[in-house]
């Protein structure tokens, strides 16, 4: 396909300045003389903050080049130029911003020859010779412009230091047709109609954007393409897309991607998931070229992500690092040539048993997650029971032999259809015998398990998922039918065996009853550990997505060594091991099981939805499993507590054979506890304080946070840190930011950070979120450990107690100082006319008004001005002044534990009703 070029291309005009625009600092305008890749001298316009900084007198480190894509211009960078220059100014690293304007678009020539992209990468090198760009470079790019940025980087390795891109493509597979919009607009009849004759092109990219571009915005982009004649290089670089190998500019598009394989440098990918043109899978092509690529994706932003997050301050942020980066890179090639050396040995012949294949090989100190599948495979003693298994006829134990052998038939199978070691399985499996096996059986061959909560909805799972780019997908009908239609990637795996109509439908392949057969066969005369090696403690073990309750769900990445951590912890703190019994109404740690060695249960619930575990529930899986550790979420026992009435003696008798009762995920009232107690006379009762990031890291009793709160601390008391966790706190600023030095000093109100070997490794594709968590002054975390700041705030107390105040983002700033949410709720939930409450500020910071917004015991039929007797009681009871108090049905919660109140909805909510909005349900 070679679309022929609009008549339009080959109108000539000079170079101009532009005019005074939007955001657009006159200083920053040049007209530069050139030869182009021709060698005919041609006028550029470029943005050039090198005079603005010689004014300050600022002597750069380095040059950033920037190249703007179709059918945008250098305008798309003006706020990096801006911030560089600002940061220049307060006295930071100095960095040259220039950014160019291609020939034929944006205020440069003109030139009457369509230009191809073998010749626009050349056109740039010439361009920076004129400019005198001698290095060190960090090459930007957007849309086709960083294809075009990374020729240059490519072919000048000397001048390089680092390159970045916004959404861009560098390869179009021969087997996934061109995105939609942009086959539309190739066809004859459209090309020069929708691109130049008529602003439809630009206007409709411009539209993209999300938010909508401002008025003056938009008249900013528009500015050098006003007329048919001066729009010709928007249609010549839609015709330019080299769709398949006859095209005059794939040769050259195939030698820039191909070219990105040697690129060493630190790179980094700013995207916009949303994009219709540049998804997600020209991003997983970026990453399968340059494995060293840091990647944030900014979920909500699309094509014009310039213009919709802070990509300046997230490039400058990252360049603020670039010397120790450039360093990790360089050990990462020695490290990825010695691997390169491994690799070619063992396929020159060498023996595929010298491989690792024990944990002691792999550099194991600590047993893996599957040690006690190994130990026990030949036990008929039970690890597993099913409450509710698919025959419908009561429970069903599974036995360690039985578990064991699957484990290795899925594994084995998966091998046989090609998973390997780092590839990504998403799990879409209700948690029972099905999910146990193929998860274990995951691990055991080094693929890299995805976890993503159903109770995120279709559309949190469907983030999560494509934003794992799983290569294989495992799920029950449910979740097959939602990827199918909601397209989800990766080869499909079905839980039982469809029909094949059913098959057919759903793009399913196999079924794990196939797979286990397919393994079975492998394993004829062999072991698994004669099939593949093990996977090492710093491999990637699994993503677990966080619930969602306080932003998009985010991908937590744990190496093997650290779920192997999270499992010691547990061991360690709870004495959890081999012969006991656990019943986990929480997924995470029902998996957990196999590798305590304890016999597990998940109760008869909807796990989505942890208020539907009923007591009568409870105690029946207590009595399956022997168990003598109960795992519950606060929603999970508030209903557990609600139905207690149900009981029967022989459930009460099963209750009482509970030793250890932990619950987690949300604060838990005293009420509540007192009655959980009641139901289980012989438990200890503990509210462990964790989150995704890291399930256990500071542990108290019931008894504790009784004697804690008699000494009248402020929030929830979640108790001393576990033995391998450290705890500190970085103290608020008068803005409620959390700006101080660590400290673990008593008393002091600060941001919680932590450290622990269980603590994750990273976030998935979020390099930006993942630097804030580990941005802290002050002193390294012990034995060589990562702080992890976990938006929580709150207090160590003398006694080094740490006591949770709510979350960093919903600190109220009001003009009579800071306050954190948790002890003005607790405050007002003792009335006896409140269920629950959520206190949150409303107005601008600094001068934020207090708004407490209760659930009654008497339950409101519709939100509204609370009744007299409930605002005078709330108000009396409330440490801090309010001016408002509101009732609603029900608080919005978080969709994992239905426990934690939303309080960024409810503010919304609250600002809108106060102003004059209506009264509608948050």
């Amino acid at each position: 396909m070679n679309p022929t070029l609009p008549a339009a291309a080959s109108t000539t005009a000079a170079a101009t300045l532009p005019p005074a625009l939007d955001g657009l600092d006159p200083g920053w305008s040049r007209l530069v003389e050139a030869p182009d890749s021709e060698g005919t001298t041609r006028t550029w316009h470029v943005l050039d903050n090198a005079a603005r900084l010689e004014q300050v007198g600022a002597v750069p480190v380095g040059t950033i080049l920037c190249v703007h894509g179709n059918p945008t211009w250098s305008y798309l960078w003006r706020g990096l130029l801006a911030a560089a220059t600002e940061q220049a100014q307060a006295g930071g690293a100095a960095w040259r911003v220039v950014a160019v304007d291609q020939l034929d678009m944006g205020f440069s020539e003109r030139t009457g020859q369509p230009r191809r992209l073998p010749q626009r990468v050349r056109d740039l090198d010439r361009l920076t010779t004129a400019l005198g760009i001698d290095g060190p470079v960090v090459t930007l790019g957007h849309d086709w412009g960083g294809v075009v940025s990374l020729g240059w980087a490519v072919d000048h390795p000397d001048r390089l230091v680092a390159a970045t891109v916004l959404n861009t493509a560098v390869h179009q597979p021969e087997t996934d047709p061109i995105p939609a919009p942009l086959r539309l607009t190739l066809q004859g009849p459209v090309l020069g109609p929708a691109t130049v004759s008529t602003p439809g092109f630009l206007a409709t990219t411009l539209a993209l954007a999300r938010p909508a571009l401002s008025p003056e915005v938009r008249d900013g982009f528009r500015a050098p393409y006003l007329s048919a004649d001066r729009r010709g290089g928007i249609g010549a670089f839609v015709a330019d897309i080299p769709v398949d190998e006859t095209h005059p500019s794939h040769a050259e598009l195939d030698r820039v991607a191909e070219g990105l394989r040697g690129l060493t440098v630190p790179a980094l990918a700013l995207w916009g998931p949303r994009d219709p043109i540049f998804s997600d899978r020209y991003l997983d092509d970026l990453t399968d070229r340059l494995p060293h690529l840091d990647v944030h994706r900014f979920e909500g932003a699309g094509h014009m992500i310039a213009e919709e997050v802070d990509y300046a301050g997230a490039v400058l942020t990252w360049l603020d690092d670039l010397p120790s980066r450039t360093a990790a890179a360089a050990q990462d090639r020695a490290q990825d040539r010695a691997q390169a050396r491994a690799e070619a040995g063992v396929e020159a012949g060498a023996d595929r048993d010298a491989r690792p294949s024990t944990a002691a090989a792999a550099g194991w100190t600590t047993a893996p997650l599957w040690q006690q599948l190994e130990e026990h495979r030949d036990s008929d003693g039970t690890v597993l029971v099913e409450m509710a298994p698919s025959t419908g006829v009561g429970p069903r134990s599974v036995s360690w032999r039985l578990l064991s052998r699957r484990v290795d038939e899925i594994a084995a199978g998966l091998l046989a259809l090609g998973v390997q070691r780092g590839d990504r399985v998403s799990l879409l499996v209700p948690p029972g015998a099905d999910l146990t096996a193929v998860l274990y059986a995951c691990l055991r061959v080094g693929a890299v398990v995805v976890v993503a909560d159903a109770g995120l909805g279709l559309r949190g799972l469907t983030r999560a998922v494509r934003g794992a780019r799983p290569s294989y997908v495992v799920g029950a009908l449910p979740g097959l039918s939602a990827a199918r239609a909601l397209g989800w990637p990766g080869l499909k795996i079905s839980t039982t065996a469809l029909p094949a109509a059913t098959a057919r439908a759903l793009g399913v392949s196999h079924s794990l009853l196939d797979v286990a057969g397919l393994g079975a066969q492998r394993l004829e005369g062999t072991t698994l550990g004669a099939l593949t090696g093990t996977p090492g403690p710093d491999d990637t073990a699994a993503v677990l997505f966080t619930s969602g309750s306080t932003g998009p769900a985010k991908g937590v990445v744990y190496t093997h060594g650290q779920l192997a951590a999270v499992r010691d912890a547990l061991a360690s703190r709870f004495g959890i091991g081999p012969g006991s019994g656990l019943v986990a109404g929480f997924a995470p740690f029902a998996l957990l099981g196999p590798a305590l060695g304890a016999r597990s249960v998940t109760p008869d619930m909807d796990v989505t939805s942890p208020s539907t575990l009923t007591a009568r529930a409870t105690a029946a899986a207590v009595a399956a499993a022997d168990a003598t550790t109960l795992f519950l979420s606060p929603a999970a026992i508030a209903n557990v507590v609600a139905t207690a009435d149900e009981l029967t003696p022989e459930d009460h008798e099963a209750l009482a054979r509970v030793q250890t009762f932990l619950s987690a995920g949300a604060p838990v009232s005293g009420s509540l506890l007192a009655a959980a107690e009641r139901l289980m006379p012989h438990a200890s009762a503990h509210t462990p304080y964790g989150m995704t990031e890291g399930l256990l890291l500071t542990d108290v009793t019931a008894d504790e946070i009784r004697a804690a709160e008699a000494s009248g601390g402020r929030g929830v008391c979640v108790g001393r840190p576990v033995a391998t966790a450290t705890v500190r706190v970085v103290a608020l600023d008068e803005l409620g930011r959390a700006t101080g030095d660590l400290t673990d000093a008593a008393d002091v109100t600060g941001e919680i950070v932590v450290a622990a070997p269980h603590v994750k490794d990273r976030y998935d594709r979020l390099w930006l979120t993942e630097h804030s968590s580990r941005a802290v002054d002050g002193p390294a975390a012990p034995d060589g450990l990562r702080w992890h700041r976990t938006g929580d705030v709150g207090h160590l107390d003398a006694d080094g107690r740490l006591w949770v105040e709510g979350r960093l983002a919903h600190v109220v700033v009001t003009a009579h100082g800071v306050v954190t949410p948790v002890a003005p709720e607790q405050a007002v939930e003792s009335s006896r006319l409140v269920a629950r409450a959520g206190v949150v500020g409303v107005g601008p910071v600094g001068t934020q008004q207090l708004v407490a917004v209760v659930e009654t015991v008497d339950r409101a039929r519709r939100p509204g001005l609370a009744p007299h007797e409930v605002a005078a009681d709330v108000r009396a009871l409330s440490p801090e002044p309010l001016a408002a108090v509101l009732v609603v049905p029900d608080l919005p919660t978080d969709v994992r534990h239905n426990s934690k109140i939303d309080r960024s909805r409810l503010s919304a909510w609250a600002e809108g009703v106060l102003s004059g909005g209506r009264m509608t349900t948050p």
